[in-house]
């Protein structure tokens, strides 16, 4: 069996690494000409670090990341207001780790081109269309360092391709439109000394202004700001992960917090560079894929990143497809029984996320917003999106047999 694998992010690469561990030929396609360290910080939640450490890369993993051991919810002035473990202190068998999500890419980069070949990830590549011929997928690639196009075949098509997937977009030219939150993203990466634990996660929640912070490693702090501009609809601009953001935009509305223990205003000030990004999901689809072809992490179920769960739900969904693909003698079967088990999670994933904005915003001001709202509102969210510790430790392994 062959596999094609459209999108060489942290869930295509992620993928190609289980499907090899599995005994699968894997080829994987990448648009970009060059695969850089990309985007800020992202957190890897328990149930992807397990993942990633049965994929033999837990040293590599804790030499890149911080193991997250709080989330400590503030005021503007910086009370606290209601602390949870996290990772291993929460009783998890597997850390929660902060990471640079570039870093993350390239750590598993290199893993790929390690056991699968330099070869192993054809960048400048893009995949124009697809025919599913009933004994295989015949694939039309454009090598866009020449302009010209070739066909390749394979078992399957895996569409990891992200929040403009075109795979998903062949597979559903009607899928609906993404959603906006209302909410604006800022996002920034800052030299700074980390604060409180050194391992501590702050958030933040003043009206309708948000502000998230935590260490990612070598003296870099990530910082999240996110301002809600208007009621929920359709997204009516374009959104991309790496859209540069300004900081006039930005500080004023921070330019007057003072946490104590993070100087806020400074820490925006300090940063190379401003990403922005309206947050965004989809509706969930009915489907993900049909036959020989499906779809994996954002390409399959973008969704709003409140949870911190996008690119751990990336990682999981790659696991489950090389567990059913592997000695599969019907890949037709094998990928819908994938999609079924993904898709229902990843759906409740995406509704939980939508309630957790929602639910976190809902108390006015002076009027509940504490210690106990918060506690109800994490744990609402760990329930709803399947993050039970004791669920979790108690899972088989999703290595195949």
């Amino acid at each position: 069996m062959s596999v094609l694998v459209a999108g060489a992010g942290i869930g295509g690469l992620t993928t190609a690494l289980s499907l090899h561990a599995a005994g699968i030929d894997v080829t994987l396609v990448e648009s970009a000409r060059e695969i850089r360290p990309l985007g800020v910080g992202v957190n890897l939640l328990p149930h992807a670090v397990r993942e990633l450490v049965e994929l033999g890369l837990g040293a590599e993993l804790a030499a890149i990341g911080v193991p997250t051991a709080e989330n400590v919810y503030c005021d503007r002035d910086g009370a606290v207001l209601y602390s949870e473990p996290r990772g291993l202190a929460q009783g998890y068998r597997w850390p929660q780790y902060s990471v640079h999500r570039g870093e993350l890419q390239l750590l598993l980069l290199a893993a790929v081109r390690d056991r699968l070949g330099p070869d192993a990830v054809r960048t400048a590549t893009r995949l124009d269309g697809f025919d599913d011929t009933g004994s295989g997928v015949r694939a039309r690639l454009l090598d866009r360092a020449t302009g010209k196009h070739r066909t390749v075949e394979a078992a399957a098509l895996v569409g990891a391709d992200g929040l403009h997937s075109a795979v998903r977009g062949l597979l559903h030219p009607d899928g609906g439109p993404l959603l906006w939150s209302g909410v604006r993203m800022w996002r920034g990466v800052t030299k700074a000394t980390p604060f409180l634990t050194g391992r501590s996660a702050v958030l933040v929640l003043d009206g309708d202004t948000e502000f998230i912070a935590y260490p990612i490693g070598r003296d870099r702090v990530n910082w999240v700001c996110q301002v809600r501009e208007a009621p929920p609809g359709p997204l009516d601009e374009e959104a991309g992960w790496n859209r540069p953001g300004r900081l006039a935009d930005l500080l004023p509305h921070y330019a007057h917090w003072s946490l104590g223990f993070l100087d806020v205003p400074a820490l925006l000030r300090g940063a190379d560079r401003i990403l922005e990004y309206p947050m965004v999901d989809r509706d969930p689809l009915p489907s993900w894929g049909r036959g020989r072809v499906t779809l994996l992490g954002d390409a399959a179920h973008p969704m709003y990143p409140v949870g911190a769960n996008g690119a751990s739900q990336a990682v999981v969904d790659a696991r489950v497809l090389a567990l059913r693909l592997a000695g599969a003698d019907d890949v037709p079967a094998a990928l819908a029984r994938y999609a079924d088990e993904r898709r229902e999670a990843t759906a409740a994933v995406v509704h939980a996320n939508r309630v957790m904005n929602r639910a976190a915003r809902e108390v006015p001001d002076g009027a509940g917003r504490s210690g106990e709202h918060f506690a109800r509102v994490t744990d609402t969210y760990r329930r709803a999106s399947g993050g039970d510790p004791a669920v979790l430790n108690a899972r088989p392994s999703l290595t195949p047999a």
